[in-house]
This record gives C-alpha cells, sequence and structure tokens, in this order.
C-alpha cells in the first residue's frame, strides 16, 4: 500500500512563493503518476497538477499555468509543487494523490495525503 504525506504549507503574503511536497513510502513510485489537488471551505476538490510516472508529461489547471510547476524525484520518491506568485485566491489544502491509471480527475485516483494548508494574505 502507497503511503503520501504532504509538507511545506504555511502562511505567505501575496505574490509570495512556496514549495510543497510529497514523500511517498510502501509502494513503486516510479511507476504512479501523480498530481496536486485543493479544497477551499465550501468548494469541492479541484484539479492543480498532474504529471506521468517518468516525468517527462505535466498538465496544469488554466488558473495556476505559469505560476506553478510541478515536478517528481523518483530516486528520492518525492513529488513537489513549486508556487509563485501566489494569489489570496490560491489558500485551500493541498493534497498530494497517487494512481497507476489516472490525470485530472479526483476519482480516478487510489491514494491520497492527508493535506497541507497554504493561505495567501492580501
Amino acid at each position: 500500500q502507497v503511503q503520501l504525506v504532504e509538507s511545506g504549507g504555511g502562511l505567505v503574503q501575496a505574490g509570495g512563493s512556496l514549495r510543497l511536497a510529497c514523500a511517498s513510502s510502501g509502494g513503486t513510485f516510479s511507476t504512479l503518476a501523480m498530481g496536486w489537488f485543493r479544497q477551499a471551505p465550501g468548494k469541492e476538490r479541484e484539479f492543480v497538477a498532474a504529471i506521468n510516472w517518468g516525468g517527462g508529461s505535466t498538465y496544469y489547471a488554466d488558473s495556476v499555468k505559469g505560476r506553478f510547476t510541478i515536478s517528481k524525484d523518483n530516486a528520492k520518491n518525492t513529488m513537489y509543487l513549486q508556487m509563485n506568485t501566489l494569489k489570496p485566491e490560491d489558500t485551500a489544502v493541498y493534497f498530494c494523490a497517487a494512481g497507476f491509471r489516472s490525470w485530472v480527475v479526483a476519482s480516478s485516483y487510489e491514494y491520497w495525503g492527508q493535506g497541507t494548508q497554504v493561505t495567501v494574505s492580501s
């Protein structure tokens, strides 16, 4: 079974940057596609970014394209989300996810972390 743990969340001013990390254990990390999702209070969980098993293909939601970068280090069993030029509307709990046949739909991912809070002040 795959276990995922997010870290790196916190409070930042608008225009600032944060880097989230998702550490994986208990599974074949190199064979997994992975993604980041976020959920704000009163809203449904939404897609942020995804990366395939080899790290060569990525996809981003329009709302974060050009500001966020997803990456994957198979040697360290860790996925990252570099978030630049943060906006107040980026405030949410951010979740990492992993799956064998997954991409942009949350229900297609088999494994989820507990989430990390990102708060962007204006």
